[in-house]
């Protein structure tokens, strides 16, 4: 793991994912968030992953995993068993934003700056549309 924190052109993606969960799912969450993660953790480019509650609301419960880039998460989610076993619990998450492009780690006491790799029209050139043949990355 350390490394892809000390390698500043590794292109690592967090992401993380929020779920309001009632008193009474709390034991299926549990038991459904850890078949979840073990098996996202059976994919390549997977990094680590975590199951957290929140302090302050009792009802909030995060899945937090890492990989070393968008592209590996994108393949574990189309994985015949990620898609039986953990997005069935994902579907259910927070709407909101979940994945997000690390661009700066601190570890050991060092500091290392990573260029975003997200090309500066990303919010406006999709399916149907032409990219330049090359767009400067946003500065982060």
């Amino acid at each position: 793991m350390d490394q892809f924190l000390n390698d500043s052109s590794a292109p690592i993606l967090v992401v993380v994912n929020r779920f309001r969960v009632a008193e009474h799912e709390a034991s299926d969450f549990a038991t459904d968030s850890r078949v979840a993660l073990a098996t996202l953790a059976q994919s390549v480019g997977f990094i680590d992953g975590v199951i957290a509650q929140s302090t302050d609301e009792a009802d909030l419960r995060m899945i937090s995993t890492r990989w070393i880039n968008v592209g590996s998460y994108r393949r574990a989610l189309s994985r015949f068993e990620v898609k039986i076993s953990a997005i069935p619990l994902l579907s259910t998450a927070i709407d909101e934003s979940s994945a997000y492009e690390a661009v700066q780690f601190i570890a050991d006491g060092v500091t290392n700056d990573v260029a975003s790799g997200r090309a500066a029209d990303a919010d406006v050139i999709g399916l149907g549309h032409a990219s330049a043949p090359v767009v400067p990355p946003i500065h982060s």
